[in-house]
């Protein structure tokens, strides 16, 4: 059975990593899927794989307003009404703390991270309510429940942070519209994002987790597709920890 059939959904950062892994997971569930990315060549190309009659690429800047109108616009023209966003796109930052940061990269990161997810639920929101009944599924991190010393800055957990309860508001907000919205808040996984922040083998990282690994990004889009399902249908407002157990320490 395709969990997803019927879903039109819409999946930030979905050139690599983990928006990459939902963008396949939630095609092979049967959704329909508009891809956004500024990789275009890339983009295209995972579109192309997945089926230019199940999936649709738009190159996004998801801290500009205007792109946001033109992936809503072109989303409903090629689909119909959207029922389902998965704002992924994310940055890690500089490893800086409070005094180290500066003015401009506090500010980026901000934009990509927060601004980013106020934007993608506004506008898409009214395509939602057309449709009747949405889920939102807003990726947050581990940073976004527990402060995580030296990993990157406040910027990004304070970004986090903020997505865990802009998702709690809009849950609220619009529970009477037939429209949920979830948090997801990975630990460490296999991306090219977490590169950056592990050693080869990922060793900086597994000493802190219970399970003694990192997350593949297909056990993320496990919990994400369930979000974006109706089998979470009485699931709202939550943040969902996937961090195999980092957290509880």
């Amino acid at each position: 059975m395709e969990r997803l059939k019927g879903k039109i959904a819409i999946i930030t950062g979905a050139s690599q990593g983990m928006g990459e892994s939902h963008a396949r997971a939630f095609v092979a569930e049967g959704a329909k899927v508009v891809l956004t990315d500024l990789n275009e060549a890339r983009g295209n190309a995972i579109a192309e794989e997945l089926g230019l009659d199940n999936s649709l690429f738009i190159k996004q800047d998801v801290s500009k307003v205007e792109d946001w109108k033109n992936v809503i616009e072109q989303a409903e023209l090629k689909f119909g009404p959207v029922n389902v966003l998965v704002n992924n796109a994310g940055i890690l930052g500089p490893i800086a703390n409070a005094i180290e940061l500066d003015e401009e990269q506090y500010q980026k990161v901000i934009e990509v991270n927060q601004d980013s997810v106020y934007y993608g639920m506004k506008y898409t929101l009214p395509s939602m309510i057309k449709a009747g009944i949405g889920s939102i599924v807003n990726i947050s991190s581990i940073a976004g429940i527990v402060a995580i010393y030296g990993y990157p800055s406040l910027a990004y957990m304070g970004s986090k942070f903020a997505v865990r309860g802009m998702t709690k508001a809009v849950a609220v907000e619009f529970a009477n519209k037939n429209i949920r919205a979830n948090s997801v808040h990975p630990g460490f996984i296999k991306t090219p994002m977490m590169a950056d922040a592990t050693d080869e083998g990922g060793g900086s990282a597994t000493q802190f987790i219970p399970l003694g690994r990192l997350a593949e990004t297909s056990e993320v889009s496990n919990l994400v597709v369930f979000l974006a399902s109706d089998e979470s249908s009485y699931l709202t407002g939550t943040e969902q920890i996937i961090d195999g157990g980092m957290s509880i320490q």
